[in-house]
């Protein structure tokens, strides 16, 4: 009798340590979900967007509004979660951090999934594909055969500040000047000025402005350079965040929603009148 009477006290504890366990798993979870950035844009009622400006990512028409390829992706991202969107304009070389200081919620800004930069923030599954270009002054690089002729002491790169292009050129043409600049129209003026010999940037841009302008620069190589993912940045520690972002990535990649818009913004420029020379 005693000996059953302690088989079933023990059975009893074990039951009350495993409820006990499950609560304390249930607790976990919610405060889990409490504190994902999901759930902080759905009480807000907007999701803020953390964003630079880069044609034809994102940029201001003549009116002064932002437009773009980026720009197109937010707001399709938030009227699927039914809230409005926030714009918020940061200098790229501080995107990350203000990312982690909670300034916005997301950076949807065609970021590259680089090594260094997932080791302080997560990467959302690539929605883009990226490449850098060269821009090279006509007269300043006539005779010059890249790469290997670039990698002199005599020429200087134009690079956006922060722009995984910067670090390329560190490697790739250490006796060159880089010369960095925070706005991207700065930085492609220098070369068309004359004060730079060549611009390495993610494309479509140096192609762009090589449409525009045949008789100062070109680029002096077909060559597919730095191929690389591009993804959404959130802030590490928040799953239910990445798992959301994730999925609606996975959605508008198979109903063709993300290729369309890639399309409309890189193929070409049907929305070259939309926006100042």
């Amino acid at each position: 009798m005693k000996y059953l009477r302690n088989m079933i006290l023990a059975a009893a504890a074990a039951l009350s340590v495993v409820g006990a366990q499950r609560v304390q798993a249930q607790d976990t979870q919610q405060a889990i979900a409490q504190d994902s950035v999901i759930e902080t844009i759905k009480r807000r009622g907007a999701l803020k967007v953390g964003m630079a400006t880069f044609v034809p990512w994102a940029m201001r028409d003549k009116d002064g509004d932002l437009i773009g390829f980026e720009i197109d992706v937010a707001k399709k991202l938030a009227e699927d979660m039914g809230v409005e969107v926030e714009f918020i304009p940061t200098a790229w070389d501080g995107i990350i951090p203000a990312l982690i200081a909670g300034n916005f919620d997301v950076i949807i800004g065609g970021m590259s999934i680089t090594m260094q930069r997932n080791l302080t923030v997560n990467f959302t599954e690539p929605y883009a594909k990226s490449s850098f270009g060269v821009m090279s002054h006509i007269e300043l690089t006539e005779g010059m055969v890249w790469p290997d002729d670039y990698n002199s002491t005599d020429v200087t790169f134009s690079c956006r500040r922060g722009a995984t292009p910067c670090d390329y050129i560190k490697v790739h043409f250490p006796k060159a000047t880089l010369r960095l600049f925070d706005d991207q129209a700065q930085t492609v003026q220098e070369v068309l000025n004359g004060n730079a010999e060549v611009m390495l940037s993610s494309q479509p841009l140096p192609a762009f402005t090589i449409y525009d302008n045949p008789e100062v620069v070109y680029s002096p190589t077909d060559e597919l350079i730095s191929p690389a993912d591009s993804a959404f940045a959130v802030r590490k520690g928040d799953p239910d965040a990445l798992n959301f972002f994730n999925n609606w990535i996975r959605y508008r990649t198979n109903d063709g929603w993300l290729q369309e818009r890639h399309s409309f913004w890189f193929d070409g420029r049907p929305w070259a009148d939309q926006v100042p020379e």
